[in-house]
């Protein structure tokens, strides 16, 4: 059951910060409103560091920013291990 809702979960923040990726880029090319950096590496903190990490590069986004060039993958290894220590619980 909570393996379920952890991976929709999951799954459903991935997407929304990949999507949230190319809406900033898009946003960002047309001279739009803007996603803050705050929201982008916040959706990345509670879940979303592949989902972010994808939209960088797929969008070519905030790839040159070093909290993000960095910040990103550090999150994405940190959620990796947490994840792997919560499964052998």
């Amino acid at each position: 059951m909570w393996n379920t809702v952890v991976l929709c979960y999951l799954a459903g923040i991935n997407l929304v910060a990949f999507f949230a990726f190319g809406a900033d880029k898009r946003r960002a090319v047309k001279h739009l409103w803007r996603i803050s950096e705050a929201t982008l590496l916040g959706l990345a903190v509670i879940g979303g560091a592949a989902g972010a990490l994808a939209g960088m590069h797929v969008f070519r986004h905030k790839t040159r920013k070093p909290k993000f060039r960095f910040g990103v993958p550090i999150l994405l290894v940190v959620e990796l291990i947490l994840a792997f220590h919560l499964s052998n619980l």
